[in-house]
């Protein structure tokens, strides 16, 4: 596609766009305000001929449009999946309904009620998901029939490169075209020409097939160690002649590790993680975890007043046990908790180190002597947790996610890819806790919280919250 023809569908995209709120924003007024006979259809059209309501409707489309191009909803979706880009316009749409909320309550606009505010809001992500997921479909039959290609040349032949030239070959809806390899000649070249590709030029020959041939997009599958130098100049030869070029981003050839491409003050990275991405989905997660441990101590408030009683009354000693833990990244936080023990309990444990039941760095012990009768009743209904809301509210745990441990079990790791648990945030409750608790095995528990992290998404948290009352009613594995 042409430069040219791509700005004229662009530009008749954003216009759709457009259009499609102002369809969203009619039918929304029809559906909530059509049979509402206090509002008459002179006073609708009298307040849209008002100059104020014109400029707040032209000021309101030039924010949806900004927010759409922020979003990259004008983006090239080529490689994205439909998901993430109805993700996006599930933000863009969500952002904006919330300023057309803040300006209808600033200019006191009747018609933009709570119920009208909601209706539009619903309305315009399934009009602009359902446009899109239409678009998609009219591209990928265009790109199968053979239109609409981008011609693609990898420079690198080893192992990966034809890897993932084999992904590109197995998926045509995304519209490329391999029109060759790029490569000094060495041993692995058979392997190429055995499955069927071909060797446009060597590394040398690259400024010259640039200028003589049709180039959309240039793929960089070179070992950086060894070809770094190679890189770098094909990078710059690709930017001086304006073709679009992409790094594989397995450089390092990590097991686990995802990628995302960031700007910092200019400097273009490439990042790599485990677990969860920064953004929108922590941010939710955030939002549940203060909202559900708010209501949660608001709700256990006279249970915690009578249990605090009920320690002093029975044990000498604070109400609560404090202890140094480790949280997310090896901070160190003070965790809360009722307390269960003798008050002097952490000097006694060197004496009962012997008696430990579990396997790993942990210390448990069944019949704790050091545990107070009413602390067995407050562990075997996990009652003496409830204080760590409290770390939930200060943002140093979650809802969800692995227990954090006192230095003495951190200290006593042996293997660095236990660590791996402490690149997110802890929690009161997670796997672990809902497969048996104390009664699995240290690797077995390590295991299901790299399973946590790895797999992680909001839905995951909730089905853990979920299992976790149960769990508790039971007392399985409390100790």
């Amino acid at each position: 596609m042409t430069s040219v023809r791509r700005k004229l569908l662009l530009d008749a995209l954003k216009v759709f766009d457009v259009a499609v709120m102002f369809v969203a924003f009619a039918l929304s007024t029809i559906l909530v305000w059509g049979g509402n006979h206090s509002v008459s259809i002179a006073d609708f059209f009298a307040m849209r001929v008002k100059v104020g309501n014109l400029f707040i409707l032209l000021g309101l489309t030039l924010l949806w449009h900004a927010l759409f191009f922020v979003f990259g909803l004008y983006d090239s979706h080529r490689l994205s999946q439909r998901s993430a880009e109805a993700i996006d316009i599930v933000k863009a749409t969500s952002l904006g309904s919330f300023f057309l909320f803040g300006v209808s309550r600033m200019f006191h606009i009747r018609m933009a009620s709570s119920v009208f505010l909601l209706v539009f809001w619903g309305l315009g992500i399934t009009m602009l998901v359902v446009s899109r997921l239409v678009l998609r479909y009219v591209l990928v039959q265009t790109r199968l029939r053979g239109r609409n290609l981008r011609d693609m040349l990898i420079v690198g032949t080893n192992a990966r490169a034809i890897e993932f030239a084999d992904r590109i070959q197995a998926s045509p809806e995304l519209g490329y075209r391999i029109i060759g390899f790029a490569d000094r000649d060495w041993t692995g070249m058979e392997e190429l020409r055995r499955r069927g590709y071909s060797v446009a030029c060597d590394l040398e020959q690259l400024p010259g097939f640039f200028r003589a041939n049709v180039v959309d997009e240039v793929v960089i599958a070179l070992p950086m160690r060894s070809f770094h130098d190679d890189a770098s100049r094909i990078a710059n030869l690709c930017e001086e002649q304006g073709i679009l070029f992409r790094v594989l981003s397995s450089i390092f050839n990590l097991k686990m590790a995802r990628s995302r491409a960031e700007d910092l003050e200019g400097e273009s990275l490439l990042t790599h993680y485990t677990g969860a991405a920064q953004g929108w989905p922590l941010l939710a997660k955030r939002i549940l975890d203060f909202s559900l441990a708010l209501m949660m101590l608001i709700v256990a408030s006279p249970v915690m007043v009578m249990v605090a009683i009920l320690i002093k009354l029975t044990s000498p000693g604070p109400v609560l046990f404090t202890q140094s833990r480790i949280g997310h990244n090896k901070r160190k936080f003070s965790i809360y908790k009722f307390r269960t023990m003798v008050v002097d309990a952490e000097k006694k444990m060197q004496h009962l180190e012997h008696l430990n039941e579990v396997s790993g760095p942990v210390f448990k012990i069944k019949n704790d002597p050091r545990i107070t009768p009413l602390g067995r009743v407050l562990r075997k209904t996990s009652i003496d947790e409830l204080p760590q809301l409290f770390n939930v509210l200060k943002g140093d745990m979650s809802l969800v996610g692995p227990r954090p441990l006192p230095v003495r079990d951190y200290e006593g790791f042996s293997e660095d890819w236990h660590r791996r648990r402490f690149s997110v945030r802890p929690g009161i409750t997670c796997l672990w806790q809902v497969y048996g608790r104390n009664n699995i095995p240290f690797e077995t528990w390590m295991e299901l919280d790299m399973q946590y992290i790895d797999e992680w998404s909001f839905m995951l948290d909730l089905k853990i919250l979920a299992r976790t009352i149960p769990t508790v009613l039971k007392g399985v594995g409390a100790a």
